[in-house]
């Protein structure tokens, strides 16, 4: 995955810090268009981490601070498991959904 330019990731996360609806759609963007690209879904998480304040996040999730860093780093080593998005997403106040796909017409 191409590297981001440090002016728009600086950007993105001032955004992300400010307005905590703008987090739930960059999401729930990042979840609808990168369904095959779990590293994506895990670089959206980990920009909210970063504009909530990781240790914040880790806390609010029962999660060490240690955890939460190797859970959403930038490696593709990095496997969480469904139940630790599950607290991740409680913790950010926030709960996975499912819906039908609209039918192309």
């Amino acid at each position: 995955m191409a590297k981001r330019s440090s002016d728009y990731r600086k950007g993105l996360i001032e955004r992300l810090k400010k307005d905590p609806d703008f987090q739930v759609e960059y999401l729930k963007a990042s979840l609808e268009e990168n369904s095959d690209m779990p590293e994506a879904i895990l670089m959206a998480l980990r920009d909210i981490a970063e504009a909530r304040g990781f240790e914040q996040l880790a806390e609010a999730a029962d999660l060490s601070q240690k955890s939460l860093y190797k859970i959403l780093s930038d490696t593709k080593d990095a496997k969480p498991r469904f139940e630790t998005i599950v607290k991740l997403l409680n913790a950010l106040g926030l709960r996975l959904t499912v819906e039908e796909r609209p039918h192309a017409s």
